[in-house]
């Protein structure tokens, strides 16, 4: 009974941070994708950075949504049916690589727009890309399906070993199903981190030098350029964490053939932060953000002014 109870404790105990990164996630994701398509449909001019900030934020908004069923299912709900979970993990990757390929391509635009790099090569990206940048995020969902290839077709024939071997098969073929998942997440989160460490290093470095030169003229305000090189450093860390993390996790089921929950969990919490720090960098949303708080803050005043004055009433009567 005792190990009943702490198991019991042990799914709580993971269950409830899910929960609550989903529901903080959820409200920050959806707070940007509405308040982009409701300009989109007042008219306003989309950027290409107003693209991928919201792709990223449906991308994110249903990893997170996903993450939490796959929890539900094997910890809160304890349904330990090998097929759901399996799909449902499967989702979840396809996700976790729209996120690399989307926050590499955000990294990026922002180098080609901001950077004052002349070569012919630079100019060229910067036509074809900034220009283009519906295509690439196309781009990155085909990529991020076709990274999910590997580990869908060698899913499928483990599984079915699993149900006909014995449980010495069964362990033996997850083992090369995570091998070869191992060399799929490799190569596909890899090659985005690569595209996000150049395009990070060549901003951070051009607004660096910009900034020492300019540093002599007290006549310039350069907060603006410090702030950038923050966003592009504190993006640059989020990434390389979230690639740091998610392999560990797949090294650790590699090893011992078990997920490491806890630290998925952590990692749900990442993208969460780096949405709401998008929230604090963008003028725009930045601004609708306290627009609803001071709405909502509006409507608790007046909600506690309503109820005073009903109190008073019932103790005239």
């Amino acid at each position: 009974m005792a190990g009943s109870d702490d198991t019991d404790i042990q799914y709580l105990g993971l269950l409830a941070p899910a929960l609550i990164a989903l529901i903080v996630g959820l409200v920050i994701h959806s707070f940007i994708i509405g308040v982009n398509v409701t300009d989109w449909w007042k008219g306003r001019s989309v950027t290409p950075v107003d693209h991928i900030v919201t792709s990223l934020g449906i991308s994110r908004m249903c990893a997170q949504f996903t993450k939490a069923i796959f929890i539900a299912i094997s910890l809160g709900l304890r349904i330990h049916d090998v097929y759901a979970s399996w799909v449902i993990s499967i989702v979840y990757i396809f996700f976790t690589y729209v996120n690399f390929w989307l926050t590499s391509l955000l990294s990026i635009v922002f180098c080609l727009k901001i950077s004052n790099l002349q070569t012919r090569l630079f100019l060229y990206l910067r036509g074809m890309i900034v220009h283009r940048t519906v295509y690439f995020i196309v781009a990155a969902v085909l990529l991020s399906a076709f990274n999910c290839v590997m580990p869908l077709t060698t899913g499928l024939p483990n599984l079915n070993r699993e149900k006909i071997y014995n449980s010495i098969m069964a362990n033996l073929s997850m083992h090369r199903a995570s091998i070869n998942y191992m060399y799929a997440y490799t190569v596909g989160a890899i090659i985005p981190l690569l595209f996000l460490i150049i395009s990070s290093v060549l901003l951070f470095s051009s607004l660096y030098h910009h900034t020492t030169k300019m540093a002599s003229n007290l006549s310039i305000n350069l907060e603006t350029y410090y702030s950038l090189m923050k966003f592009v450093s504190l993006t640059f860390i989020y990434n390389t964490l979230y690639f740091i993390g998610h392999f560990v996790c797949v090294l650790y089921y590699y090893f011992y053939c078990s997920h490491l929950t806890w630290l998925r969990i952590v990692l749900d919490v990442f993208p969460v932060l780096h949405s709401f720090y998008l929230i604090y960098r963008t003028p725009r949303l930045r601004s609708q953000m306290f627009k609803v708080l001071q709405y909502l803050s509006d409507f608790i005043s007046q909600s506690k002014v309503t109820k005073g004055i009903e109190n008073m009433e019932v103790v005239t009567l």
